[in-house]
């Protein structure tokens, strides 16, 4: 056994490289937009009793966010859960996938510069349908994508 990355280690690590040189993001960034994300959600008249009622460790919490956002945006693969299992039973529909989403871009755009905003954004609403359609779809409400 050798102590030497292997092939694909070394592929994700010139990914992240790329996607970094590419926007400007670092895990420094990530950290302050999930944190500055959050606490707007947290505030939000329409998002926040969702996610207050069921998350009791916040700081527990941004870090599992902070190692998911790190996954979906460099390619780090630090994130190891199941977003969709999380989400499943979540009293959520399209009004609320909508105002996250309207959140989110907003903050990617005051923390972020322009290409990393965007570089997020596309993300965020990649992750936005695949959550609500599979929600829907755990609940027999299939919809269409709005973002595909």
């Amino acid at each position: 056994m050798s102590d030497l990355p292997s092939d694909a280690d070394d592929r994700r690590a010139s990914l992240t490289r790329d996607i970094m040189a590419q926007t400007g993001i670092d895990e420094a960034m990530i950290g302050r937009l999930v944190r500055a994300f959050y606490q707007e959600i947290r505030a939000d008249a329409v998002l926040g009793p969702i996610f207050n009622a069921r998350i009791t460790n916040w700081d527990d919490h941004i870090e599992k966010l902070c190692a998911f956002w790190s996954s979906v945006a460099l390619m780090s693969g630090r994130y190891h859960g199941q977003p969709m299992q999380a989400h499943v039973a979540l009293p959520v529909q399209r009004s609320h996938f909508d105002r996250w989403l309207d959140l989110f871009e907003r903050t990617a755009i005051e923390t972020c510069g322009p290409s990393a905003a965007a570089h997020f954004v596309v993300r965020a609403r990649r992750i936005a349908d695949s959550l609500e359609l599979g929600i829907a779809s755990a609940h027999g409400r299939i919809i269409a994508p709005r973002h595909a």
